[in-house]
């Protein structure tokens, strides 16, 4: 069994940087902050490129500033994952091509684009994270899938399309929609199709509320290559928000130790079928950072673990 990778989703989010808590006083630009925090965990979620494309200088730069044994996943970009998209998240090429469109509409769905520029938007999404590939820096590819994204034969081949747009990469699929999940057929159909594709599986640990779409915990593993583990929190007050102001308020949540001990021993049963990373990403101050820390102690030899120097000034 590899060790467990543990680490969090984004190390710039403003409530983090905000609180003051997780990063030393004269830490403070991203360059510093990115070091500060690669000495202290062995995997990132980069979750800007979901926002936004990425850009392959911002790669060049992630992979200047971190050891080499540490590897990132990349979020896939919104439109991508089926997901609305305002103009403001594309290329300004790209949305004054689509201008007609947003004279009469705020977003634009993936169903709306013309294949011209969807092949545009998958090249350049590819060339933005090809340098964290070509540096052995990038693990996966994060898809995020809207929560109206079902087992539909339209979505399926949507996810099909995804898999043959990035051949080279390796894929994890996160589902946000109940009709994936929720008895022994569903999970199985599910599990047999992402290894039909040859992508990673995600488990999720999350509120199970009477209302949205949420997503029991699936303890399974699709590809030998990878299984991630993702948590977003058991908040049940502010799961389904709708005016909550940041993502980090949605997902303010501090992991128990009981429910971190808990969870190590599931996380060591499918860290066994497959490497395993597990990302925080109860964001809110430095919950995601703390917990995370909290989860390598448990595991202790199972997970890998890192000693940041006590002067940070020497990163």
């Amino acid at each position: 069994m590899e060790k467990i990778r543990i680490g969090t989703a984004s190390w710039t989010d403003p409530s983090l940087i905000k609180s003051g808590l997780f990063y030393p006083k004269g830490v403070n630009s991203a360059e510093e902050r990115l070091r500060f925090y690669a000495a202290n965990f062995p995997v990132v979620e980069v979750d800007s490129s979901y926002y936004a494309l990425p850009s392959s200088k911002n790669s060049d730069l992630w992979i200047e500033r971190t050891p080499d044994d540490f590897t990132f996943n990349i979020k896939a970009f919104r439109l991508l994952t089926g997901h609305q998209t305002p103009a403001s998240a594309l290329p300004k090429d790209i949305a004054e091509e689509l201008a007609p469109h947003f004279a009469e509409k705020r977003n634009i769905y993936y169903t709306d684009v013309p294949d011209s520029l969807r092949d545009e938007l998958w090249k350049r999404y590819e060339r933005g994270i090809r340098p964290l590939r070509a540096g052995g820096k990038l693990t996966a590819v994060h898809f995020q899938f809207a929560p109206w994204v079902t087992p539909s034969p339209d979505w399926k081949r949507h996810l099909e399309e995804c898999v043959g747009r990035l051949g080279d990469y390796l894929l994890a699929f996160e589902f946000r929609n109940k009709a994936w999940y929720g008895s022994k057929e569903k999970d199985e159909e599910t599990l047999a199709m992402e290894r039909d594709l040859g992508v990673a599986h995600v488990t999720v640990d999350e509120p199970q509320t009477k209302k949205g779409h949420n997503i029991p915990q699936v303890w399974a593993v699709a590809s030998p290559e990878l299984v991630i583990v993702r948590l977003h929190g058991r908040n049940h007050e502010t799961w389904d928000a709708k005016d909550a102001k940041a993502a980090s308020e949605r997902f303010n949540y501090d992991y128990t130790d009981k429910e971190l001990k808990d969870l190590g021993k599931k996380i060591r049963k499918i860290a066994v079928e497959a490497p395993a990373q597990v990302i925080f990403n109860n964001n809110y101050g430095d919950q995601g950072q703390r917990n995370a820390k909290s989860l390598m102690k448990i595991l202790g030899k199972h997970a890998e673990q890192r000693e940041p120097p006590d002067d940070p000034t020497l990163l």
